[in-house]
This record gives C-alpha cells, structure tokens and sequence, in this order.
C-alpha cells in the first residue's frame, strides 16, 4: 500500500512539474525552429538567436531592462532599508500613517500607477526617456523593499541597538554591525523583489517611456503583431540567466561554508574575486549590448539641410520592414527613435500625455478625429514628389480626400480565412457572415478581438451600415454576436490567429487582409472571403502632429517610404497591400509574389464596402456591448 502512495505521490508530483516547466521547455525547443511557425518544428536552426543578435532594437531593450533594474533595485533597497529602520523608531501614529500611504502604490492598479506618472511628468515639463522610466522604477519598487524589512524590524528586541552603543559602539557602528546583518534577509527579499518588478514591468514603463527608450515587455508586447520567434530566443537567454543565477546563488554559501572550514582567508578572496568576475561580467555584458545598439554618425549635413539631425516616428509594432529604417538613417545621416504602439486608442493616450512625434503612422478613423481636433500639421506636397505612385484605391479618401493631412502608408480590409477542404464555398456565398451562425461549423471558428471589426461582421450580416448610429440597430448588432457566442463556441483572440489558422487547428476565422495574405501563403488549404454584405476598406496612413521637432524630415521620411523599392520591400516583408500602386501590380501580376493570394489585393469599387469613421457616442456603446459579449463567452 505504502509503495503504491510513493507512487501516485511521484506521479502528482512530476504532473505539477510538468504543468509548470511543459511551456517553458516549449518555447526553448521552438526558439531552434526552423521557421516561423510556434507550433510546427521544421528542423533545428540558429537563425532566430542571430537575427535576435543583429536586431538594434532588441539589444537597447535588453541594455535599458538590465540598466533599469540594477540601478532601481540599489536605489530602493537603500532607500527602503533606510526608510524601514527610521518607521520602526518613529511614533506609532507616524509610522501607521506612512505604513498606509507605502501601502497604496501596492494596492493601486498598475495602470492608474502608470497614468499618474506620466501626468506628473507632463506637469513638470519632463520629456520621456531613460530617466523618466528609471525614476518611475525606483518609484514603485520602494514599497516592496519596506514590506520586506519591516517584519523583520518588528522581530528584532528593541534594545538591541542600546546595548550595542552600551558596549562601545558609535550609532552608525551599532546600526551597520548590530541591526543591518540581523534584518539581511529582509533586505535581500527586498532586492530581489525590486529586482524581478522593475525587470518584468510593462504598464508603467510604457506609459513614462520615451524618445526610443523601451524595456525588453515593451518590444515584446509591440512585437506580439506578427509572430517573431525571435521573441523565443530572448526568453530563452532570459531563463538561462535566472536558472544560472539561481544555481549560484544556492551553491555559494555552500561553498562558502566549506571554504571557512578550511581557511577564511581563502574564503575571502574566492569570494572578492568571484564578485569581482561578476561585476566585471555584467559591465562587460552592458557594454556590448550598448555598442550592440544603433550607433549614430556626423550629422552636420542633415542638420544643415532638415534644420534636424533626429526623427521621431511612431508605428504600429512589426509593421516595417527595419533596413528601411536603418537606410534611411544611412542615406540622410541622420537617427530614428522609432517607438511602436499596440494600437490607436494607446496611441492617442501617449498622444494626449505630452508626447511629441514627426511621425505617425495611425489608422483612418484616428485620422479622422485628429484631424477634428486640429492635432496634425497640413502637408507640403512640394516635398513628396512621390505621391504620384498613390495606388488607385488609397488616392483621395474620405476622411482626407486631398491628402492635406495625410499619406497612406498600408491598406486592406477584412474577410473571413477558411480551410477549404472543411469549409464550403457555397456556404460562404449563400450565407456570407451567418456562416458563423451555421451549426456544422459549431466550435471551429476564430473570432478577432477588436470591438470594431467584430460589429462590423455583426451590423453587415443585420444589412446595417458599420458606420449606423442608431442604438437599435447596434443593439441588435450586440444580439447577433451575443447569440454566436453563446451557440457557436468561437474562440475570441488576437495575433495568435495568423499561426492558429496556418496550422489549420480551425475551419474560418475573421481576420485582416494583410494576415490573410501571410496565412494563404503558408498553407495552400486555406482561402479568403469578402462577403457580398461588404466589409471595412480600411487605411493605414502618415501624418505629421502640430507639435512635430523635424517637419521637414518628416517629409523626406513620407516620400523616402513612397519610393517603389522601399514600398516593395516593405510590403513584402509586412504582408500588407502596398500603398504604391506599381508595388501594387508588381506583387499581384502574374509573377509577382502575390500573384495567387487572393488575400492581397483588395476590392474595389465595391459599394457596400465602407470605411470606418470616428464616433465618440457609438465607440462607447460598442465598447460597452463588447465588453459584455466576452463575459457571456
């Protein structure tokens, strides 16, 4: 009886082993995956480690993540130490009190923590960077290293430190020797713990981060469009480096035990050298990653001639191919801080907060409401001799029919991916969005979590305009996806869908033009379908804000991605339909990349296809449906 408990003992054991280490071991087998897909092995490779080792972007975050931690983590252990042994002398009305106020930054949601700061810094006139984020760190660490002191504080007799100075030592010498070693624990609770926040932290950061400066969950999370697996590599480095500290940091006392056994003053100088090993390891690792980063070179001609030697451009995560960039930066000696954004709402909150750009690069019903708000300067055309290319379907919008503010940069719609060995066309067309009502099709569907595109699909299968403002009409908008959820078992999520779809572990999903393109070239089962209900033409485009440094760079910029090699080059590397129209045709001929994918090229001339525009009364009813659509999932 005992022998089978061990076993089943073993067994639950090894289950929560596996439950817990199974993803991690996972995605360090894919990081060697020879291609792109996160759940296809394709044979072992090294090329997402090199292409993570050549990306200038991802050694800054890794620099700035490291640089932020162990500067925060000092400065707050300091700080919090002190702070702890002061509040266990003073009054205890006084120290309740700041207890209290020490305990609300702990308690507040990380967001509000985040939207406070970058008030702050927007009343003080501070310009976002490496400081801002730092001192936003140290900030938020603190309280953790105080709740990590003080029990042991409260431990401690009280007249340890008197009978210390009772016995000939000074103050200092009785608060160093005496009460620091007793409290050590304490303290390096504390670090560790500021440590692993400031490391890991994304919301605050994002919020006071600027001017280029991000952390390794910034990129990450603005990396997360497209599948990089890249992102693999770097958690993989990651884990390495916690598993080998933590190895030696259970190893060295031990070794430091037996070293005293045997002689303390071989002891000592094991340790001051492994220290100094450390040390010197980590400032050597921090210097490579920082000349690793984009290095920059004389630009006193770019000056001369833009009156600027930097640019600013704000983008949407993985929507560029990065030797555009680093071409242009050849071309015209200058730099570009390129920051990205997960999407226009967070973007516009960056906006609001202070921060200044050249260039952005929003969708059209953002466009629409800057445009409203008088946020965006009028554009030279003089300066973009390019916007001749303008393909036929980005020339002249609605929301900017004489591009006096704007300049497409992508363009698409959305339609629904399907495996055409499972699903049948004619159900497509007899159907179009009810198809996702259709019960043979019950828990093979993917829906995209995007509020808007989800009651577009819901207000085109009603026969609705997805620009209607009656309530009624988007009530029964909310109904028509309420009932899909409810009935129909779809799964509701983001980017993952692009791998999801290729690998075929469902039969339809709602997803953008430039995905499907990539989805179609991957998998040859799949196909891709416009409804005859219409859909969202929509546009991706530059524009330069009202508060831009560099306005004349800014339209070097524009008209630099205009230029068919760079628009060719971009395309093909995002997916997405080219806003140059010889790109256009170039990609979709009979040789071009794009020839066969259906998903490429978007309709035209279609007059049930709309574009979406801006609504302050409607974006909250929707959202607010939306939010409720996902509960009932």
């Amino acid at each position: 009886m005992m022998k089978h408990e061990k076993l089943i003992r073993k067994i639950l054991l090894g289950a929560i082993f596996l439950f817990f280490y199974f993803p991690i071991l996972y995605m360090l087998v894919f990081s060697f995956n020879g291609s792109r897909s996160l759940t296809s092995f394709d044979g072992f490779s090294l090329q997402w480690y090199e292409k993570m080792f050549h990306d200038a972007n991802m050694m800054e975050a890794i620099y700035y993540t490291l640089v932020t931690a162990i500067i925060a983590t000092a400065v707050s252990t300091l700080v919090g130490t002190i702070t702890a042994i002061g509040l266990s002398k003073s009054r205890r009305i006084v120290r309740e009190l700041v207890t209290q106020i020490n305990n609300l930054p702990i308690m507040n949601p990380e967001i509000v923590t985040a939207v406070g700061f970058m008030l702050f810094y927007v009343s003080l006139h501070m310009e976002k960077g490496f400081m801002t984020m730092l001192l936003a760190h140290i900030a938020f660490c603190i309280p953790y290293v105080i709740l990590s002191i003080m029990p042991k504080l409260r431990s401690l007799d009280d007249n340890l430190a008197e009978a210390a100075m009772d016995l000939g030592a000074t103050p200092m010498q009785a608060l160093w020797k005496v009460i620091v070693p007793q409290i050590m624990p304490g303290i390096v609770s504390g670090a560790l713990i500021a440590f692993t926040m400031s490391f890991d932290d994304f919301t605050i950061s994002y919020f006071v981060s600027g001017n280029g400066v991000k952390n390794i969950s910034t990129l990450v999370w603005t990396m997360s469009k497209r599948i990089n697996p890249s992102i693999n590599s770097l958690s993989t480095i990651i884990v390495l480096m916690i598993t080998v500290a933590l190895i030696l940091v259970n190893i060295l006392p031990i070794l430091k035990e037996r070293l005293d056994q045997k002689n303390k003053v071989t002891s000592k100088r094991v340790l001051t050298i492994a220290s100094l090993c450390v040390v010197l390891l980590i400032t050597g690792g921090l210097a490579w990653l920082k000349n690793g980063a984009k290095q920059t070179m004389n630009r006193d001609e770019a000056i001369a001639r833009f009156g600027s030697d930097t640019l600013k451009v704000y983008n949407a995560g993985e929507y560029i191919d990065p030797e555009i960039n680093e071409a242009f930066e050849r071309q015209f000696g200058v730099k570009i801080i390129y920051d990205t954004f997960d999407s226009n709402e967070l973007m516009y909150t960056k906006l609001q907060g202070g921060e200044n750009y050249d260039v952005l690069i929003p969708s059209d019903y953002m466009i629409e409401r800057l445009i409203g708000e008088d946020a965006l300067q009028k554009l030279d055309h003089s300066l973009l001799p390019n916007m001749s290319s303008l393909a036929e379907g980005v020339n002249h919008l609605e929301y900017d029919p004489d591009h006096t503010y704007s300049i497409p940069y992508f363009w698409g719609s959305v339609g629904i991916v399907y495996n055409k060995d499972n699903v049948d066309v004619e159900d497509l067309e007899e159907e179009g969005y009810n198809i996702l009502k259709n019960q043979k099709y019950r828990g093979h569907i993917y829906l995209y979590d995007s509020e808007r595109d989800s009651f577009m699909v819901a207000l085109k299968a009603l026969g609705y305009s997805m620009n209607t403002e009656s309530e009624t009409e988007l009530e029964a908008a909310y109904e028509w996806l309420l009932d899909v959820v409810t009935t129909m078992e779809p799964e509701i999520v983001t980017d993952e869908v692009i791998d999801a779809m290729i690998n075929g572990n469902k039969d339809m999903a709602i997803v953008y033009s430039g995905d499907a393109a990539y989805i179609l070239s991957q998998n040859e089962s799949m196909g891709y379908y416009l409804p005859a209900e219409g859909t969202n033409l929509w546009s991706d485009s530059m524009v330069i804000p009202k508060n831009a440094r560099s306005p004349k760079l800014a339209h070097a910029y524009i008209n630099y991605i205009l230029e068919y090699e760079n628009s060719m080059k971009n395309s093909q590397f995002v997916g997405y339909t080219s806003s140059n129209g010889e790109v256009v045709e170039a990609l979709s001929g009979e040789e071009g990349e794009f020839a066969d994918n259906e998903a490429y090229l978007p309709r035209l001339h279609y007059d049930k296809d709309e574009i979406f525009h801006y609504n302050s009364r409607t974006k909250k009813i929707i959202s607010d449906f939306w939010t409720k659509v996902k509960i009932a999932k």
